[in-house]
């Protein structure tokens, strides 16, 4: 199998990830099912895929491409008959995930690709009830996913090497940036990263160190102008002046030990849950969420051009 045989999509799943992927494959020009159990799945489907599109057009579709290519059918098994690629979005929980992976693979032809959205599950959890669990891979994204291009995909210790090879080939081939993932475990990589963040500015507005504007403020105006571009290690490998990495670790390594951050979770207070929800909504207040998603879209589809101009060639095999 090779990443030209894929020529149908399902996706399983259509809450805001699932309708993200709808949204990216649509985009690159593929004809689409959906199925979802949910009541009124399909209207709520098509009205985030018409709410998307503005933004997926101005990012760039493939001739051909249409919001028309698109089908829903309810029953999970004729809708993953004729996939060659089925992605599932179901929620985040391991029995959920599992028994409906172990229903896919038994209604899917065996050469069929099946991909789990999954965030933070091990793909060898996930496979465990499957009868070909070897055609089974986590490939997980970011919202939204119909121009985020981080794909992370991992396999599972029974997955086969050639699916990898294959959804590897394929994601790239949709606009995607895949990292392969080598070694299982939870939360994959992106999340951890961000999960540390998380934990540590709800601490901060814990104990009344910072507000979530101010936290905001901290990384919009600090380091994530910087991350967009270069990512941890090399923002502090710039730091680190003419000698880079070796000068920045030897002047800096020692603060390592100082208990600057906490990283384990504050208990989840009703008190520090409403500071949170409060601080988020004194932010936005006066804007929609539907009017904050069209500005994020925008800055997206904008700042990827940026990143293209300014680091062209970029991969992620960590080569400039």
């Amino acid at each position: 199998m090779d990443n030209h045989s894929i020529k149908k999509i399902t996706v399983v799943g259509t809450g805001v990830i699932g309708n993200g992927w709808i949204g990216r494959f649509l985009a690159n020009g593929y004809d689409v099912v959906a199925t979802d159990p949910a009541e009124n799945a399909e209207a709520r489907m098509r009205a985030a895929i018409d709410k998307a599109w503005p933004a997926i057009e101005k990012h760039g579709i493939a001739p051909g491409a249409s919001k028309d290519r698109l089908t829903f059918e309810p029953d999970l098994a004729t809708a993953v008959a004729d996939a060659d690629l089925i992605q599932e979005n179901a929620p985040e929980r391991e029995g959920i995930k599992r028994s409906l992976l172990a229903e896919i693979d038994s209604f899917a032809k065996p050469e069929a690709i099946i991909a789990s959205s999954t965030s933070g599950l091990m793909p060898s959890t996930l496979q465990a009830d499957c009868a070909r669990p070897e055609r089974v891979i986590v490939a997980h994204p970011f919202n939204p996913v119909y121009l985020v291009p981080l794909v992370e995909l991992v396999g599972g210790k029974a997955t086969s090497p050639e699916v990898v090879k294959v959804a590897e080939q394929f994601y790239h081939s949709i606009n995607m940036k895949p990292l392969v993932i080598s070694t299982e475990i939870e939360g994959h990589v992106a999340d951890r990263l961000m999960e540390a963040i998380w934990r540590e500015a709800l601490h901060l507005v814990n104990d009344g160190v910072a507000t979530t504007e101010e936290i905001d403020a901290a990384i919009i105006y600090g380091p994530g102008l910087r991350w967009a571009l270069m990512g941890p290690f090399l923002t502090l490998h710039l730091a680190g002046g003419e000698q880079g990495m070796r000068h920045m670790l030897a002047q800096f390594g020692p603060a390592l030990k100082l208990p600057w951050t906490k990283l384990v979770a504050p208990e989840l207070t009703e008190e520090l849950s409403e500071s949170v929800i409060n601080g988020c909504e004194q932010q936005t207040e006066g804007h929609s969420i539907s009017e904050l998603e069209q500005r994020r879209d925008d800055f997206l589809v904008e700042l990827q051009e940026l990143l293209e101009k300014y680091w062209p060639g970029a991969n992620l095999n960590g080569k400039i």
